[in-house]
């Protein structure tokens, strides 16, 4: 891969300001576009099957803009079609504007050989015919999302609907109580932006775009991790994307960067919060450690005696740091910090703010605490968490 002359030398401090400010961290919340302004923002708001404080996907737009309620929240993803679900850095939410930009992907899944589920043979078509006729619809109203118990042991109606989702005929329309709602793409995408007109390199050059403003300045890998690419995609589209090259301090591997970002200095307040293991922010382990010397890792899939953290582990992000680590959960009305670790007695406060503001947006009017990793801590925490609490 050969790279341009970059048009800027950023410090690692610049670099992780303008991340911060791309990320929806650092200046003013733009409260009038709400959570769909942080959807197209973003580009992309992972979803997970966990729930400790909420979903990922209503902690995403949370930790920027604070206490949005829950069901505004999810209005704003799926009321109006503002939103569908696809495969982008994992199970995302994205803006249904970037509907046409997928479309690589899902030719790549219709030219697929080969899948984990045999497909039963009459039931795909089984599957559309009804939806035309009856949608929207759960995998169960269509007759049925598992055989057994066993969570992957899928019913044919199952592997044919997720089969027509990544192929693009069908979309998820909404999540109700966590279950897929289905409905025909012809229906519930945008007339005119329903159309697999776009060729693959228009939709890499676009989303290689996306990224480098999502993340304000990404190595290579860090472009091609948002949004799954490979490498080589990156690589045929970059020069071509608007993205600048840039060199980062520190960092040792070519860089590129929102030639906006580049534009002004990034300045304003910076947000305290608890964040989402499944925040953008902190998706790809490798960045977060290169701009925030932070190492973190989910530990929910990891045995129970080899946990380090804890089982949701939400790092505390204050002052444009990631000062510690609180792992939750919730007892009636209390949020409780099973473990919590911090970078000394001066991330006590911001921690304490996070933990009460987290308290109150999930409607819990305590906060109790069970171990603190720095025993010298425990008294200061609490001491603050009591002043907050009143």
């Amino acid at each position: 891969m050969t790279t341009s002359r970059p048009i800027a030398e950023l410090s690692a401090d610049e670099a992780r300001r303008l991340t911060l400010r791309a990320q929806g961290f650092l200046g003013a919340p733009d409260r009038k576009a709400g959570v769909r302004g942080v959807l197209r923002h973003l580009g992309a708001v992972q979803l997970d099957t966990i729930s400790v404080l909420a979903r990922s996907h209503e902690l995403i737009p949370y930790a920027r803009l604070g206490a949005v309620g829950r069901r505004t929240v999810e209005d704003a993803y799926w009321k109006d079609t503002h939103a569908f679900e696809y495969w982008s850095h994992a199970a995302c939410i994205l803006p249904i504007e970037e509907w046409p930009h997928f479309a690589f992907r899902r030719r790549a899944y219709r030219s697929r050989p080969q899948w984990n589920h045999d497909l039963p043979d009459g039931v795909y078509d089984q599957v559309i015919k009804q939806l035309r006729a009856e949608g929207p619809l759960t995998a169960t109203e269509l007759g049925g999302a598992k055989r057994t118990s066993e969570w992957w042991d899928w019913s044919g109606t199952k592997v044919a609907v997720e089969r027509a989702l990544m192929y693009g005929e069908v979309v998820c329309v909404e999540r109700r109580g966590w279950k897929r709602v289905y409905d025909l793409a012809e229906r519930a995408v945008p007339g005119h932006l329903l159309h697999d007109e776009l060729d693959d390199t228009e939709c890499l050059r676009r989303l290689v775009r996306l990224a480098g403003e999502a993340l304000g300045v990404g190595t290579r890998a860090d472009i091609a991790d948002y949004h799954r690419l490979k490498g080589e995609q990156v690589d045929a589209v970059i020069a071509d994307s608007g993205l600048v090259p840039v060199s980062v301090e520190g960092w040792g591997k070519a860089a590129w960067a929102d030639p906006a970002a580049l534009a002004t200095a990034p300045r304003g307040r910076h947000r305290t919060t608890l964040l989402s293991p499944f925040d953008s922010l902190i998706w790809e382990r490798a960045r977060t450690e290169r701009i925030f010397g932070f190492t973190h890792r989910l530990e929910a899939y990891v045995p129970k005696p080899k946990r380090i953290h804890g089982y949701f582990a939400m790092p505390v992000l204050a002052g444009g740091r990631l000062i510690g680590r609180v792992d939750p959960a919730r007892e009636g009305r209390t949020l409780v910090a099973r473990q919590i670790s911090m970078e000394g007695l001066k991330a006590v406060a911001p921690a304490a703010q996070a933990l009460v503001e987290a308290a109150s947006w999930v409607d819990c009017t305590d906060v109790r605490v069970e171990r603190v990793e720095a025993p010298e801590l425990r008294e200061p925490l609490t001491a603050e968490l009591a002043r907050l609490l009143g």
